[in-house]
């Protein structure tokens, strides 16, 4: 059993470690570019669908956020936020890039076009009059930023003279993960692209951790990544490698999916529905171990969306019946293409 569960957590820490690096990077970028969205855009329709699928298309739940608050003050159409829901993975999509990062880009790609050709059709043949009423009578900010200056290049040294508890914290549990890559603990047999990569992405990490504020370091790493995101990633991403090793072990699941693969990927779509990140992880681990092809893979992404609805969800249930009832349609008719396709 020990054999099967030191992987196992070594692997859910290296994704989760992964996770919590491009977060924070993201993060950093959004708090930096604070209104970039809102003043891009205009009148243009397209220019509607191709921002709210790229903010989708950003992995975790920032851009889907952002991308229902612009549909709450009207500033972008019904069909966009369908786009943007369409191309978002949600946190998943940091686990996808950390599992197998050129199918994850690929399927990032699909998803990011598919998105703007739905959301254009969306618009052209359904106008949810009540949804668009409710929200013109609304305010509904989502994620707004107080005003915050990432680097302050005089305060950096009086803030390490003395250092927060969170900064603290943040710099070790970092740093530990920097010396399990360097000493092959962790992605010792991946390739040396993706070393490299995991090495610099801990460097700039590091970097945001030793120069941002404390308001910084505590509201946005902490409260809201470390606290709000990590455990939840790892123990799905622990619970699903774990749970699958052990049922590979008794059961023969391959020939079971092998003759239900069609059945798989009607279950995946309706997981969709789910508004939380998680449960897609089962698709990504099946995939990432060669279970499943990569159409079921490419339907559930389309389906769900993590938890980037739960906004949408509170506010108006009817909006998230409409958009998701979309999904559902769109996931169906690029899936099963893909799989007769042989995709």
């Amino acid at each position: 059993m020990l054999n099967l569960f030191l992987p196992i957590l070594l692997k859910s820490i290296m994704i989760t470690g992964f996770v919590f690096i491009m977060m924070l990077i993201i993060e950093y970028i959004n708090v930096q570019t604070k209104g970039i969205w809102q003043n891009s855009l205009s009148s243009n329709i397209w220019k509607q669908y191709f921002l709210a699928a790229l903010l989708g298309a950003v992995p975790g739940c920032l851009g889907a956020f952002t991308t229902v608050a612009l549909f709450s003050h009207r500033l972008i159409s019904f069909g966009a936020v369908v786009a943007a829901m369409i191309a978002t993975s949600g946190d998943e999509a940091f686990v996808m890039f950390a599992m197998f990062p050129q199918k994850a880009l690929l399927l990032t790609a699909i998803i990011f076009v598919v998105g703007i050709l739905a959301g254009y059709i969306t618009d052209k043949i359904y106008t949810p009059k009540k949804i668009l009423t409710k929200f013109s009578q609304h305010s509904f900010p989502l994620h707004s930023e107080d005003d915050c200056h990432c680097f302050q290049r005089k305060r950096v040294f009086s803030q390490l003279a003395k250092p927060s508890v969170y900064r603290v914290l943040l710099i070790v549990g970092t740093t530990l993960f920097l010396l399990a890559i360097l000493g092959g603990l962790i992605a010792g047999n991946a390739k040396l692209w993706i070393r490299i990569t995991l090495l610099f992405t801990v460097f700039v990490s590091l970097f945001v951790i030793l120069t941002v504020p404390d308001h910084f370091l505590k509201k946005h790493l902490w409260e809201h990544i470390v606290i709000k995101h990590i455990p939840r990633i790892f123990l799905w991403t622990f619970g699903t490698l774990f749970s699958f090793a052990l049922i590979m072990q008794f059961v023969n699941i391959e020939t079971w999916l092998s003759n239900n693969m069609l059945l798989v990927l009607v279950i995946a779509v309706l997981v969709g529905i789910i508004p939380e990140s998680g449960p897609h992880l089962i698709f990504v681990t099946l995939f990432a171990q060669g279970t499943i092809p990569f159409s079921i893979l490419l339907a559930s992404s389309v389906s769900q969306d993590g938890h980037g609805m739960l906004p949408l969800l509170a506010e108006s249930k009817r909006s998230f019946l409409a958009v998701k009832f979309v999904n559902i349609i769109v996931a169906l008719i690029v899936g099963i293409s893909g799989y007769f396709i042989g995709f």
